[in-house]
């Protein structure tokens, strides 16, 4: 039987803490910021950046409500139902849902003639999903994946494809070498309900945090997701993860943008350059609607992160400090960034390492950098100093002339797309060997008639 560690969710403070040295107000022309440091709240004490994800326990974050916007709340019930799922697997070091079956991306609730995909869920599940039927998708993660494929298929060898007949280690070999790092089983049911599930190595997960090599994961925590079991390491490396998707999108927009923009903008990095975008197996409106009906989560997991950083503000602050401002689903607050070189240079200094090195490259191409020369500049970029230790990442001299070109929004985009497209790609293809010609063929004609929604 599968474990949960408990833990307490505290309240988190909604509104900022505006203290010593950081001063929000209404005017941009007015507005005091310190241009070197993070703001200091308790949820992002200074520094947390530079904290290696070597923990060993929770108590070792930077702060103990640290990372608590990542856990966005469900009703007890549907937690429950959704843990009992979780239960029927092998131990897993971290896990989570997410998608549509877990955070609705319309308004409408499902009709009682729509068949449900579920044969026979629990109340919470039909209560949750409006009585409607959406496969629930979670993403399980083993500390050793090899390890957790032996041990369920003893127990659910139906899961797999023929696969599954070659033995954990091929299984495996499949997962880890080809993609993104993520074996997929779909339309499995488990406690009645209807679940797709993909297993990643901790390993695997804790790099595209942390560097974007694939920004396959990565990008699925850009948006809500329900945190089913949680590691601490895990839990830090995702807050940079979600702090990275803020700075990437502020390089893709102009100074002044609204709360949708910018949530769009987070959204759609882990799309660009989507087989399932381009080739019409996706619903074109997904993004704006992931956004739209999910306002008020997109605020809970991102909010601390903007006003922590000191080159982004609300143009009308005090309809922030008003009294659940996050529940309304209504407004569209309008923001602006310092568009300084100095302080995007900080932010391309700052963005994930693999991902960093791509729009360094792209820029070496343009600015004819000799190999040498460009050997010495990464060296000279390293996030880690001669003992290991991460060192405070200060934007450098081309950094600050990669800032000053107005087409860095451009660069960006190809390093994004660059990013996606080939892990993507493959994790796609691989399909039909993972989950079986039948389940694959079945997956992709429901993709294709979300890809025909106007």
């Amino acid at each position: 039987m599968y474990q949960f560690r408990p833990f307490v969710r505290t309240a988190w403070c909604r509104k900022p803490l505006l203290l010593p040295g950081r001063r929000f107000i209404a005017s941009q022309q007015a507005q005091q910021v310190n241009p070197d440091r993070e703001s200091q709240s308790q949820s992002l004490p200074a520094g947390w950046e530079d904290q290696e994800p070597t923990l060993s326990d929770f108590s070792e974050l930077p702060h103990k409500d640290f990372g608590k916007n990542q856990l966005i709340q469900t009703n007890e019930e549907f937690k429950r139902s959704l843990r009992g799922i979780l239960r029927q697997f092998p131990p897993v070091t971290y896990a989570f849902a997410y998608g549509s079956g877990v955070f609705p991306q319309s308004a409408s609730t499902a009709s009682l003639t729509t068949e449900s995909p579920h044969p026979n869920p629990p109340e919470a599940i039909l209560k949750w999903q409006k009585g409607g039927g959406k496969m629930i998708d979670f993403i399980l993660t083993p500390r050793y994946s090899q390890h957790f494929h032996s041990l369920n298929l003893r127990e659910h060898r139906d899961h797999y494809s023929f696969l599954g007949s070659l033995g954990s280690g091929v299984v495996s070999h499949v997962q880890d070498r080809y993609g993104a790092g993520v074996y997929f089983n779909p339309y499995i049911t488990v406690n009645g309900t209807m679940i797709k599930y993909g297993v990643v190595n901790f390993e695997t997960l804790l790099r595209d945090l942390t560097e974007w090599d694939t920004l396959y994961l990565a990008g699925r925590l850009h948006k809500p997701c329900k945190i089913l079991h949680e590691e601490p390491n895990i839990r830090l490396a995702n807050q940079r993860n979600l702090l990275s998707a803020v700075r990437c999108a502020l390089l893709l927009l102009p100074p002044t943008f609204t709360e949708k923009q910018l949530y769009s903008t987070i959204t759609g990095l882990s799309y660009q350059g989507d087989p399932r975008m381009q080739y019409g197996t996706e619903n074109p409106k997904k993004i704006d609607n992931i956004v739209t009906h999910q306002i008020r989560n997109f605020r809970l997991l991102y909010h601390d992160l903007l006003v922590s950083l000191p080159n982004i503000m609300y143009a009308d602050w005090s309809a922030v400090n008003k009294p659940d401002w996050m529940d309304d689903t209504k407004l569209d607050l309008k923001l602006s960034q310092d568009m300084s070189p100095e302080r995007r240079a900080n932010m391309v200094r700052r963005l994930p390492k693999k991902f960093r090195e791509k729009i360094y490259f792209l820029y070496r191409g343009k600015f004819g950098i000799s190999g040498s020369e460009y050997q010495e500049m990464l060296e000279a970029s390293r996030d880690e100093d001669a003992k290991g230790g991460v060192v405070k990442q200060v934007g450098s001299a081309f950094d600050k002339r990669i800032a000053a070109e107005t087409d860095l929004p451009v660069m960006v985009g190809k390093a994004v797309n660059q990013t996606v497209k080939w892990p993507s790609t493959v994790q796609s293809l691989k399909g039909p060997l993972t989950a079986g010609p039948q389940r694959a063929w079945k997956y992709l004609q429901e993709k294709r008639q979300k890809g025909k929604m106007k």
